[in-house]
């Protein structure tokens, strides 16, 4: 099973951003820590090493949606682009993704303008979504020898 690599991580961590007091996202989802959802209740506080925790046990689902819906062998850039994409829009909508269709019948060139049109939250293009995608899409394209 492919695992997410350091740039991914790192890309992740980046994005998602630190915030050890729950707060709503801009799509409007309770969110604590790095960018974990769900369990999460109004004014929790977590500690550091917790939030590091709970993006290991979140970044597994993701690794695992991506190594069982992904057809077509990916380098590990690719597929660590794939984890941090699918982190933020979530596993039901990746599943329903045209970039997922294109990718499974090879289309590796279409992926990062697949990334491209997910630029926005609640009907609004945010410029933080626009840096994510275009980092995504140029680890994407980012050259490694792990296929």
């Amino acid at each position: 099973m492919k695992k997410i690599n350091d740039a991914g991580l790192s890309l992740l961590k980046t994005h998602e951003g630190l915030r050890l007091q729950a707060y709503v996202c801009p799509g409007g989802v309770l969110t604590i820590g790095y960018g974990h959802t769900g369990d999460v209740k109004p004014l929790q506080q977590i500690t550091k090493e917790a939030a590091e925790a709970l993006l290991q046990q979140d970044v597994v689902r993701f690794e695992r949606c991506i190594n069982s819906t992904v057809l077509k062998p990916l380098t590990s850039n690719q597929f660590s682009a794939l984890v941090c994409f699918v982190f933020n829009v979530g596993i039901d909508a990746f599943l329903r993704s045209t970039l997922l269709n294109l990718l499974n019948r090879g289309w590796y060139e279409q992926v990062p303008a697949q990334l491209m049109r997910w630029t926005h939250a609640r009907g609004v293009e945010l410029p933080g979504l626009i840096t994510r995608r275009q980092d995504e899409a140029k680890l994407w394209n980012k050259e490694d020898a792990d296929v």
